[in-house]
């Protein structure tokens, strides 16, 4: 019998906010995974360990978790006006597909410093000692993020005193900011709210009617009122997520939001896009004990929000979806923002089940059209591993 040997393929294994994934330089990828198809899709999930019917993906990078089922392609950037070109991979865990239809906010904060060391930004961009200020093409959604990359002594700077709850040690701290977020996606026509509203009435055959707020900026997000469906909006994971009968509302509820955003023209088809929309549930602030033990105080924070992220709770909150947070706090009327106490704002901090989050939004009504130019975060990241990956060699 003859046996397919392994093949090495560059590769770096980095924390990036409270996500982890395997980053890939475009030129070091085999040949048929340098484009877009099925060579590419079954290479990644192969590295990653999917798709496993057992949950755990042992038998690769992934985390058996959404946050660490992630992957990231970068190469230098096409655009005069940009340093990389950053394509993100949301690889399922127990199916056979990759999802390409968003971004990575937490992933975004590593994408500068990982382009920087392996030389995808001009060595004249990088000062000696400051900050480097690396321009990103998000390549799923087509937006710009601008990663402030701290710099010491030549190098990427990664250990520091910034934290961030979700992480458990503290590291040199990324501001990032999402410029004009509001993802332009198909069938939504690039419009932030793309019904046009607020506020809508989602009926969910079976399950109930719900006033919710739908956006695109940062990830298209679906939110609702958690009293609406049950909770307090101060729930850990396993409140969620050890409950099978939950997880299904929240999917139902999510792909009958799709289609009424225009992502999806069939139920069936939310199956496939499991990374967007996000579904997020909303309060006003409760006082309650964070998943590491530590307090969370109502008077610390503007209101709670809670996410669901490749059809579980997730442990602390995606990015892209504290961009859909803090676009949509800074809009009068919006769930969010009545959550938070109405009126205008230019950020909140919400509570979330790791602990608390600051995010920053500009918002301007122009000719009746809700504008944001930029959202603003900050994160960290971290390389945990470089070197290579291993796949067999017929595996893609």
């Amino acid at each position: 019998m003859t046996h397919v040997p392994q093949i090495k393929i560059p590769a770096t294994y980095i924390r990036g906010g409270t996500s982890k994934g395997v980053f890939f330089r475009l030129q070091d990828l085999p040949a048929a995974a340098q484009v877009p198809g099925a060579a590419r899709d079954a290479l990644l999930m192969r590295v990653i360990g999917s798709p496993d019917p057992y949950g755990k993906q042992i038998d690769g990078m992934g985390g058996a978790t959404s946050s660490t089922s992630k992957t990231v392609i970068l190469s230098k950037s096409s655009r005069t006006d940009h340093d990389v070109d950053y394509l993100f991979g949301q690889v399922s865990i127990d199916s056979a597909f990759v999802d390409w239809s968003g971004n990575c906010g937490n992933l975004s904060a590593a994408v500068g410093p990982f382009a920087i060391s392996s030389g995808l930004v001009d060595s004249d961009r990088i000062p000696a000692n400051g900050v480097c200020i690396v321009r990103i093409w998000q390549a799923n959604i087509g937006k710009t993020i601008i990663a402030h990359v701290p710099i010491t002594n030549g190098q990427v700077q990664e250990t520091g005193d910034f934290e961030l709850d979700g992480v458990t040690f503290p590291a040199a701290e990324v501001q990032l900011e999402f410029m004009a977020p509001a993802a332009e996606e198909e069938g939504a026509g690039g419009a932030m709210f793309p019904t046009g509203n607020l506020i809508d009435d989602l009926d969910v055959p079976g399950i109930g009617n719900f006033k919710v707020t739908m956006i695109n900026a940062g990830i298209p997000t679906i939110f609702l009122n958690a009293e609406a469906i049950g909770y307090t909006g101060a729930e850990l994971q396993d409140a969620i997520n050890s409950d099978p009968k939950a997880l299904a509302k929240f999917e139902t509820i999510r792909a009958h939001g799709a289609m009424r955003m225009g992502l999806i023209k069939h139920l069936d088809e939310a199956a496939k896009r499991q990374h967007t929309p996000k579904i997020a549930f909303v309060a006003q602030p409760l006082d309650y004990i964070a998943s590491s033990g530590k307090p969370v105080v109502s008077n610390n924070v503007d209101l709670l929000v809670r996410a669901m992220s490749m059809g579980k709770l997730h442990h602390a909150m995606m990015g892209t979806a504290a961009v859909a947070i803090g676009t949509a706090a800074a809009i009068p009327g919006t769930l969010v923002n009545l959550a938070a106490g109405g009126g205008e704002r230019t950020a909140v901090r919400f509570g979330h089940p790791s602990g608390t989050l600051r995010v920053g939004a500009e918002a301007h009504l122009v000719d009746g059209e809700w504008s944001v130019t930029k959202a603003i975060m900050s994160r960290s990241a971290r390389v945990l591993m470089e070197g290579w990956v291993r796949v067999p060699g017929d595996a893609f």
